[in-house]
């Protein structure tokens, strides 16, 4: 007996030492997921293991201690944009640490589970971009501390339920591109008083704008209720808004005149686009000019007193003229479709790709932002990458490859030209070299060093990459030389320097001579090639240090994008850019480059965290202060203020603590606009996309696609 209760004591120990060994009821949770997608995922969940004591290792989850015991909880979940194909499981919903869950950009199907919303610590959901359907549940309020809910780009429908107005709590709300349908419902947005962000459009609401969204006076940004099917008249109630808000309510039915009180001064034409029957600034109709409509069923013109008929027919001579006229009219038609193919074929065949939502408003049937033919260069007459056999040749004594077939000179030519230096940085040094025929070209020195089968293998790939990004707003790389001691980079000259030097005078002209138009244009062609470098590429690049220096431009002023993919370049090679080796060092004048750089004050909070990764959220705040600096004509590295935060660059917190304090617009404009009258409106608009682009949390910042497409609205 004393051996039978010994034996089962020590059964019990091991069980009891099982269950301290085994995985947390938050890691069983997470399991769930893995089990709800696709087998075709291995590769993100390679290291949830059901053998862990714990998930907080595992990839995408972030864990904290919360409740002052030794247990880790769950209270992040971030597997955006991995191609993952399944649907939520309810399970999640068992989380109750978890603040955020993001899985936007992947290929989720199905419903919301409203077992889910028992999570009741989340405080951000970002489920855009998926195939998700379905109503939206109204217990999705019972979660108390929600703040953020994007589930744009999906594919919900039927009406918005009532029971939002129990998410209090709630500071964006982002529900574009889906189906909803019915009214925009009324009696829930005063209970919102911290919702700052309102995205509505895209779908297919058919009501009256509600009178009190002009309640929400903590709103910042845009309102976007655009692409819609709403009718009546605009509310002035939205004249109560911030005067920071920019109204966007193009492609309805609304009628009437539009209000010119408060927030209504700040609005461009743009917001009221596409609503045939509205009048008034800042459209160009005005409504004393509204002629008074026919009675019902009859045509404008068309009424006959009792008794009369048409009086005659059209004679010949009248015929004959309507005809001649109708003939002309087709045959300039035509040579106009005519000039347009010839146009866009001559720009390099401009195309929108990508799941149709790639710059393409599917609803406007408009191509905002084009992805050019750059996707399919590969074989392409305009770039030709190099053959394996020839790249091999090349590894030996040293090989200049051309990377475009069309720019053809040999190593020789490049030895005897004259060279001059451009500038020097921790990348390396840039020289202009003149070749024989004239025709000058930049060459980057990035150093010697790493001489591996492995590492030209990586170094042939990642230039290839390079080559095939084709776009009006960013530099060419045209060829490349690799050897033992020396790496080269040969891409296009670009003539007029850089915006650093544009916007501190130092290109032949002061700053103030830059105008808001060329400012624009400047901002406008950046966004382009920095939303193609992200989406269309052949990597969806990251810049990584997009700051005014690497933007050049040329005598037209038009922006160009450079310095991308440098750094990924060294790091392959292991070089030191300030070697002098190489025998091309006889030919090219040795500098030491620059190796430390005052803090770059363009880098988004996040990318100060040491051994961070860089994202593109990273490029568009980067891009945001680039933006405040056009605007303002203030560097961030001579800050208007004083900071001791490393959180947040001086330039950004002084642009929104003017804002919020509404500080007169022509105190923080660069005083060169303000001669611009007509500029106020397209300025205010500008700095309203900087501020989304420099918000502080990286998951609230608009893509670049996004950036690019709301800059093009302005002034067009």
């Amino acid at each position: 007996m004393r051996i039978g209760s010994s034996l089962l004591l020590l059964v019990l120990l091991h069980r009891l030492h099982q269950l301290a060994l085994s995985l947390t009821a938050d890691g069983i949770s997470l399991l769930s997921l893995k089990s709800a997608v696709d087998t075709g995922a291995e590769d993100v969940f390679s290291d949830w293991n059901e053998a862990d004591a714990t998930p907080c290792q595992w990839t995408g989850v972030a864990c904290m201690n919360i409740t002052r015991d030794t247990n880790l909880r769950v209270v992040g979940l971030s597997l955006a944009g991995k191609n993952l194909r399944g649907y939520i499981p309810s399970e999640l919903g068992t989380l109750v640490y978890l603040r955020r869950l993001n899985l936007h950009s992947n290929n989720l199907f199905g419903v919301l589970p409203e077992p889910l919303f028992n999570a009741t610590s989340l405080h951000s959901l970002f489920l855009y971009g998926n195939n998700l359907s379905g109503s939206l549940p109204a217990s999705i309020c019972n979660i108390p501390r929600l703040q953020n809910l994007d589930l744009s780009s999906n594919y919900f429908s039927g009406p918005l339920p009532d029971g939002l107005r129990n998410c209090k709590q709630l500071q964006r709300l982002i529900l574009a591109d889906n189906g909803f349908t019915g009214e925009i419902p009324a009696g829930i947005w005063t209970a919102m008083e911290n919702l700052l962000q309102l995205d509505l459009s895209s779908n297919e609401f058919n009501s009256s704008i509600p009178e009190e969204l002009g309640e929400l006076r903590s709103l910042s940004g845009t309102l976007n209720l655009s692409y819609n099917h709403l009718s009546g008249k605009i509310p002035k109630s939205l004249a109560n808004l911030p005067v920071t808000v920019s109204f966007d309510l193009k492609s309805n039915n609304l009628s009437g005149e539009i209000p010119q009180t408060g927030s209504f001064s700040n609005q461009g034409p743009t917001a009221f686009l596409d609503n045939p029957l509205l009048c008034g600034f800042p459209l160009q109709k005005s409504c004393n000019d509204s002629t008074q409509s026919s009675p019902a069923g009859e045509p404008r013109g068309s009424s006959l007193h009792p008794g009369e008929g048409p009086k005659r027919g059209l004679s010949a001579g009248l015929i004959v003229l309507i005809s001649v006229a109708d003939a002309a009219g087709v045959a300039l038609i035509g040579l106009i479709f005519v000039y347009i193919y010839w146009k866009v074929k001559d720009s390099e065949s401009c195309s929108c790709t990508g799941k149709g939502k790639l710059g393409v408003d599917e609803k406007a049937h408009s191509c905002i932002f084009p992805c050019l033919a750059g996707m399919s260069l590969q074989g392409s007459d305009d770039s030709e990458m190099e053959d394996p056999q020839k790249a091999e040749r090349g590894r030996g004594d040293g090989h200049l490859v051309a990377i475009d077939k069309r720019f053809t000179f040999e190593l020789d030519e490049l030895l005897r030209a004259s060279a001059y230096v451009l500038g020097k940085s921790g990348l390396g040094i840039v020289y202009k070299v003149v070749l024989g025929n004239g025709i000058p070209v930049a060459v980057r020195r990035i150093g010697e060093g790493g001489d591996s089968e492995q590492q030209y293998k990586e170094f042939v790939a990642e230039v290839q990459a390079i080559g095939r990004v084709k776009h009006p707003n960013i530099v060419n790389l045209r060829a490349y030389y690799w050897a033992p001691d020396e790496k080269l980079l040969i891409s296009d000259f670009i003539s007029n320097g850089n915006l650093a030097s544009a916007l501190k005078g130092k290109i032949g002209q002061p700053s103030s001579s830059l105008s808001w138009s060329t400012r624009l244009r400047i901002a406008k062609g950046t966004a382009r090639g920095l939303a193609y470098l992200h989406e269309c590429s052949p990597r969806k690049f990251v810049h990584g240090d997009i700051k005014p220096s690497n933007i050049l431009l040329d005598s037209d002023f038009r922006p160009y994008i450079s310095d991308f993919g440098l750094n990924r370049l060294i790091t392959i090679t292991g070089s030191n850019p300030s070697s002098s080796g190489g025998f091309i060092g006889g030919a090219l004048p040795y500098l030491k480059p620059v190796q430390s750089e005052r803090s770059n004050n363009y880098r988004a909070p996040e990318a100060r965290v040491s051994g961070s990764k860089p994202t593109q959220k990273w490029d568009i705040y980067s891009f945001g202060v680039v933006l405040l600096e056009l605007l303002s004509g203030k560097s961030p590295e001579l800050s208007p203020t004083t900071s001791t935060s490393i959180e947040v660059p001086d330039l950004v917190k002084w642009a929104r603590k003017g804002f919020e304090e509404e500080i007169p617009l022509s105190d923080m404009v660069d005083p060169a606009l303000l001669q611009e009258v007509h500029a106020k409106k397209e300025v205010l608009a500008a700095f309203h996309v900087a501020l989304a682009c420099t918000e502080a949390d990286p998951e609230v910042r608009p893509r670049m696609k996004n950036v690019a497409e709301n800059l093009q609205r302005i002034g067009s």
